[in-house]
């Protein structure tokens, strides 16, 4: 247990500490955020005109280094049986970092082509495509002495449930989540420093699940309301780790914003969220946990839908939500503020759900 904590405290020093390195590089070299122009019916943010972006780049160092020195302390220091990184531990950070990556390529021709609109649909959508696929595959495979593989072919919710998908079907179901989270907190990235502090309350969860799955998993003649997770302790190391980044990066990220996390940021923190879910087997309870993302996600969904059924109607003054509030007339720090406290509720009901399942079984 130390080492969720020490991964947790390196990923967040890392994080307060390592932006403001990655801003002052940035500013010296002029590299900053290309912003919309207001006369294209967006919300006025000239004042970030300017702001250097690509500070996804840190979170991901940050839960990295997190990660792996957290092994090192339990090795070296600790002398722990369980220090080795674990194949799903992995999966989840080269999730991460695949996406990163394809947000980084976004994130660079955005600052230096100054294209607001990065690369290619067809490009970033083939690159989020191929990173989904591997890890689905390779998630179904490296089964464990007691049988278990990183992901399960069942669709789950607390656990498995009787629906079975089949190898194929799995990955395409895991390739359609890790696109609905990857975009959901992409599109959540709009304003100062929401979509990290929804992620750090989503990544906290994820850390108790994490704890209360290995407590309670299938071994030593365990059967009654265990859970089958692969490497429950682990995840929960990797989700302290990027719960720690985050919020290290969240000092810089609140308004007025001193950096941008980008589509570096943006991409690889989704990914990160469907791996944890998908592991755990907490697929469909995702949609509690990160609430937030769905309903900015519906957001879309429904105005682009609309638009097109209705000739031309709008159901929200503009989407992604957060900028319909802007229009609307209220403030920035309020929207945020309030859209963390709406993302907090749902991940309290989320956790709610998860121990009532565990109560329930009684």
């Amino acid at each position: 247990m130390i080492s969720i904590l020490v991964a947790g405290a390196i990923a967040l020093l890392v994080g307060l500490f390592g932006t403001p390195a990655l801003i002052r590089v940035l500013r010296k070299h002029g590299y900053a955020q290309a912003i919309r122009d207001v006369n294209e019916g967006y919300p006025d943010h000239d004042a970030k005109r300017g702001t250097p972006s690509m500070g996804g780049a840190v979170i991901i160092l940050a839960v990295l280094l997190g990660y792996f020195a957290s092994h090192f302390v339990a090795y070296f220091l600790l002398h722990s049986t369980r220090s080795a990184p674990s194949v799903s531990g992995l999966l989840v950070l080269g999730l991460m970092s695949g996406l990163g990556f394809v947000g980084f390529l976004d994130d660079y021709i955005k600052i230096f082509k100054q294209r607001s609109l990065g690369l290619r649909a067809r490009t970033k959508f083939a690159g989020q495509t191929v990173t989904a696929l591997v890890f689905g595959v390779l998630a179904l495979n490296f089964r464990n002495h007691h049988g278990l593989t990183p992901a399960s072919d069942h669709i789950s919710f607390i656990r498995d449930t009787i629906i079975v998908l089949g190898p194929v079907v799995t990955v395409i179901w895991i390739y359609l989540m890790v696109a609905a989270s990857s975009n959901g907190v992409n599109l959540t990235d709009g304003l100062d420093g929401l979509a990290t502090g929804a992620s750090v309350m989503t990544f906290a969860a994820y850390v108790l699940i994490g704890v209360w799955q290995y407590g309670n998993r299938c071994v030593g003649g365990m059967t009654a309301k265990c859970y089958e997770v692969r490497d429950p302790l682990d995840l929960a190391l990797v989700a302290a780790a990027l719960m720690g980044a985050c919020f290290g990066y969240l000092w810089w990220n609140a308004s007025p914003a001193k950096i941008f996390m980008g589509d570096t940021g943006s991409l690889a923190l989704g990914g990160a969220l469907a791996g944890l879910a998908v592991l755990t087997r907490t697929e469909l309870l995702l949609v509690l946990l990160g609430g937030l993302f769905v309903l900015i996600t519906l957001s879309v969904v429904i105005q682009v839908g609309y638009f097109k059924l209705s000739g031309g109607k709008r159901v929200f003054r503009m989407a992604p939500l957060q900028h319909h509030f802007e229009l609307v007339g209220w403030g920035e720090v309020t929207i945020v503020i309030r859209f963390w406290i709406i993302a907090g509720l749902l991940v309290a009901m989320g956790l709610g759900v998860f121990y009532a399942e565990w109560v329930s079984q009684s």
